[in-house]
């Protein structure tokens, strides 16, 4: 049976009110996206605080009602429950009813990055490149990762570990997600990795990764406040701009002498202020850029 689907501009401060409403009336989900999503600014938003809710300035809501519902009746029932209410863009139409979750796994390909490093997920074929001695395959479950190598902040990280020499290091994945590039360096030949990231279902997430890859006995995870501070060889760091200035002496204080360090997150434009930031700390400082997206790379100085 096909769905009814609403779609209406929303803004932040109305979002909490429209949302109840909706609710209130039997809607069978409902979801916000990013109403300027094409041109990305400040506000992107990737790995939230535990307990946070962080949403846009201006949104996209979707709404799935059952079939057979009224369109003329489901703003009639907002009108009543909220007169305040803005209903000047709403728009309708149906939607199948899919296997939501297998649709995404199916459209979710085999990815390469560099010259030997392979995220594919569990229900693909390698492809013929992967299918080498030496080739770096990370297998994902789309529906358990938050972080799957198709953004460019990831892809770029994952670009940089298979430039590297990982032989026998030690890595550190600041704000890890789904463990992707924690795994990808174990893969890549790194001895061990940390994890760390400030929501527990991310630490789940690594967890799971890690066992699936085989490497969980050499990944360990940790919320911030449980990590036993320690200096490694390569650090890389994929969080937002503001956050990546925060946190500058505290990557620094974990990168020993003559490691290196990837820093992504960061929008195009951003870079000058983050490179003044960590030149402090950091020798041979570079930048390299996917669509709007920034990554910094350097070498911890003596």
């Amino acid at each position: 049976m096909p769905y009814l689907e609403l779609t209406l501009p929303c803004t932040e401060s109305a979002q909490p009110r429209l949302e109840l409403a909706l609710e209130d009336i039997g809607a069978l989900s409902v979801t916000l996206m990013d109403a300027n999503a094409d041109e990305p600014d400040e506000q992107a938003i990737f790995e939230p605080g535990v307990g946070e809710q962080p949403l846009w300035r201006a949104m996209t809501l979707t709404a799935l009602f059952a079939h057979g519902t009224s369109p003329e009746l489901v703003l009639v029932a907002l009108e009543a429950i909220d007169a305040e209410l803005d209903l000047t863009g709403a728009a309708f139409r149906e939607v199948a009813d899919e296997d939501w979750e297998r649709a995404w796994m199916d459209q979710f390909r085999p990815m390469q990055f560099g010259a030997r490093t392979f995220i594919v997920p569990w229900n693909q074929d390698l492809p013929a490149a992967a299918r080498t001695p030496d080739a770096a395959i990370v297998r994902l479950d789309p529906g358990l990762a938050f972080g799957t190598g198709t953004h460019p902040t990831t892809a770029l990280c994952l670009a940089w570990l298979d430039a590297q020499a990982l032989a026998g290091t030690t890595v550190l994945d600041f704000g890890c997600g789904s463990g992707i590039l924690a795994i990808a360096a174990l893969k890549l030949g790194a001895a061990r990795a940390v994890g760390i990231d400030n929501d527990p279902q991310a630490l789940i997430a690594t967890h799971d990764n890690a066992e699936r890859n085989d490497v969980g006995a050499r990944l360990s995870a940790f919320l911030p406040h449980e990590e036993s501070p320690a200096l490694y060889d390569v650090v890389v760091a994929n969080i937002l701009a503001v956050a990546l200035d925060a946190l500058a002496p505290l990557l620094a204080q974990r990168t020993r002498a003559g490691g290196r360090i990837a820093l992504s997150g960061i929008l195009a434009g951003q870079e000058p202020e983050l490179l003044a930031r960590y030149g402090e700390w950091f020798d041979a400082l570079r930048v390299a850029r996917q669509d709007d997206w920034i990554r910094i790379d350097g070498v911890r100085k003596p």
